[in-house]
């Protein structure tokens, strides 16, 4: 079965910036479909901060095979140990919108029509660069509010120097993952994800994007001390 897997963890420097500049890449690593090589970023920190850009800090979106192509590449492959030693999760792609080229022969395994079920949410982009600064204006109040929801488990957003951004957060159940994309709810500054969508359609941000919705298979692994980011 094919799946997706989303790895954070805590490296050196060094490793960091050589991932950045030679990933592995599909027809290297037996059973990779593709990968996105990231440093992770805190949600809602300013731009020109410490906090921000965490360049020790390593996040990997990748889509394999199988679940035996992941546990090889973590078992054998140089990067793969490194990873093997922070956090991951495994996941079963639920929907998919938007065009993202490398993703889109990859097409949903199973419907998801519980309200209550955890899931995850991963954003993938490749900015235009004279649209970055709009691109800041309108997504920094989104970054908090999916931050700071009471829904959100783990939000973070990661970034590959100079245009490759994405968001990944674990939402305690979907009912309140669409409730915050379509502005709705109770919550203080609701509408912010809603009125950003809005721009974007009236003048993208981007050259591709795409938004994946996941039901988890598995979570493996320690992440900013836990192991427990995934509702039971």
């Amino acid at each position: 079965m094919q799946i997706f897997s989303f790895h954070l963890v805590e490296t050196t420097l060094a490793i960091t910036v050589k991932t950045l500049f030679r990933p592995p890449k599909r027809g290297q690593v037996a059973g990779l479909r593709h990968v996105e090589c990231m440093v992770a970023m805190t949600l809602g920190a300013p731009i020109f901060s410490p906090a921000r850009m965490q360049w020790r800090s390593l996040a990997v979106f990748a889509a394999w095979e199988s679940q035996e192509a992941l546990d090889a590449f973590l078992a054998d492959h140089k990067l793969g140990r490194a990873l093997s030693g922070g956090w991951h999760v495994r996941l079963e792609l639920l929907r998919r919108w938007g065009k993202f080229p490398e993703l889109n022969d990859f097409l949903p395994t199973m419907e998801d029509i519980d309200p209550h079920r955890p899931v995850v949410a991963v954003t993938l982009a490749r900015l235009k660069i004279p649209q970055v600064f709009r691109f800041i204006r309108w997504g920094k109040p989104v970054e908090k509010q999916v931050r700071d929801h009471p829904g959100t488990s783990l939000a973070l957003a990661a970034i590959r120097p100079p245009r490759t951004f994405s968001t990944f957060s674990v939402w305690r159940s979907l009912q309140e993952m669409t409730e915050m994309v379509n502005g709705k709810g109770s919550l203080p500054n609701s509408g912010h994800h809603a009125h950003a969508m809005q721009e974007r359609e009236r003048k993208d941000f981007h050259h591709q994007f795409t938004t994946l919705r996941f039901r988890v298979i598995s979570e493996h692994g320690v992440w900013l001390g836990r192991s427990d980011f995934v509702p039971k």
